[in-house]
């Protein structure tokens, strides 16, 4: 498992993946191509719909013979997000779940739903749709949820225990982005846990691509990734970083390969900054199982959904 790479992706043929924020270039884009480049039929989930065909050009670019669908999705809405799952029915039994869509760093703001923007997005909206795509995931007899964390959940300094409707204090952008990624921690851990406890055939896993050189921290400063400054702070990570297809390899080995439910996937290099994927360890405070509940109650309540 130390020197894991794409060439190690089992046979896909007869899957059906959902990814989320499958953005041209981006993470999900090369997660969702290496799963068609093996046979998976993967369903792209996205807010814009443009910019999701513009993804499924470019896979079929690579793989003419891909089975692709879209399906529009906006995780910061509940109410696109359960939309999302109702349009999804008819893809019938989904073997792996990737959510891997989420925002950067963004100035503070609540959705319509009054939930601070990047908790939304990065959490509460997959919270919501793994839920409902539950059924699915089991009736296949082996379904994978992996979600998407990254390293910044050491910088999160508390969990995100709060009301999700109530703001205290000021707003620190980048802490409460560390904050979203130790909830994807902290779902994953119960999630597998539940699923367990439950005897449901679905496992929970978590990965994090490391620094890798995607559009999201210009799109989260800026709203664009390029013109201007954004197209500098752009250029800069990508000229430092691994590459976004790199950056996928982490998800994609925590998708396929023979790995216990809660295990966590990361670049393999210094600080966990790039390389090979491998198991990773976590932060001492995102191994906290009662906040892992208590987050959990809370993200039951916030997007009225109870699961099984």
């Amino acid at each position: 498992m130390e020197k894991w790479s794409v060439a190690d992706l089992p046979d896909q043929t007869g899957r059906t993946a959902v990814v989320t924020g499958p953005t041209l270039g981006g993470l999900g884009h090369h997660t969702a191509l290496e799963l068609a480049r093996k046979g998976a039929r993967v369903v792209l989930a996205g807010r814009n719909p443009a910019k999701v065909e513009e993804t499924v050009a470019a896979i079929r670019g690579d793989v003419p013979g891909a089975t692709l669908e879209a399906l529009h999705l906006d995780l910061a809405s509940l109410a696109s997000v359960r939309q999302a799952a109702a349009a999804a029915e008819q893809v019938g039994a989904i073997d792996l779940l990737v959510n891997n869509a989420g925002v950067m760093g963004t100035s503070y703001s609540r959705t319509a739903d009054g939930l601070e923007l990047q908790m939304a997005t990065n959490h509460f909206g997959p919270f919501l749709l793994t839920g409902l795509l539950l059924p699915q995931l089991a009736q296949g007899g082996e379904g994978r949820v992996v979600t998407v964390s990254s390293i910044m959940h050491n910088v999160a300094g508390r969990a995100p225990l709060g009301d999700p409707r109530e703001q205290t204090g000021r707003y620190h952008k980048w802490r409460v982005y560390g904050q979203s990624k130790l909830a994807n921690l902290y779902f994953t851990a119960e999630l597998d846990r539940r699923l367990a406890a439950a005897a449901l055939p679905v496992r929970a896993l978590a990965a994090h691509p490391g620094f890798a050189g995607t559009h999201l921290a210009a799109n989260g400063q800026y709203g664009r990734s390029s013109g201007g400054i954004a197209s500098i702070l752009d250029g800069t990570i990508r000229a430092v970083s691994q590459s976004a297809a790199a950056g996928a390899l982490p998800s994609l080995m925590a998708a396929t390969a023979d790995l216990p439910g809660g295990t966590f996937v990361g670049p393999g290099g210094p600080g966990q900054f790039s390389g090979n994927p491998r198991v990773v360890g976590r932060s001492r405070l995102a191994r906290d199982e009662k906040a892992a509940r208590e987050l959990w109650e809370i993200s039951e309540k916030a997007t009225d959904l109870r699961y099984p």
